[in-house]
């Protein structure tokens, strides 16, 4: 590369000389956040759900008692269903 080709590219476009700046004015400006009412019933509803449990112990305690008992029943047809369902919403 020649550095003499540099030169005179950096002529061309007056690459050399130092433009002023203009000193912004001082904070007159200030930035300003607002929650829409959507915005803050989306976020009183996550507080709701993250407070409520993942894990519905009523209903495990149920089943637990009726497997313990061997009367828990599950049809087949309802495995099925449940499998199918499973699959389709992975497909998509």
């Amino acid at each position: 590369m020649r550095i003499d080709a540099f030169n005179k590219v950096s002529q061309l476009y007056n690459s050399n000389k130092i433009k002023s700046t203009v000193k912004a004015r001082e904070g007159s400006y200030s930035d300003k956040l607002e929650i829409s009412k959507l915005g803050k019933d989306y976020q009183a509803a996550r507080q709701v759900i993250g407070q409520a449990p993942d894990v519905r112990e009523d209903l495990i305690r149920e089943i637990k008692q009726k497997l313990d008992n061997g009367t828990y029943q599950v049809s087949n047809e309802a495995v099925a269903d449940k499998l199918i369902e499973r699959f389709n919403d992975m497909s998509l």
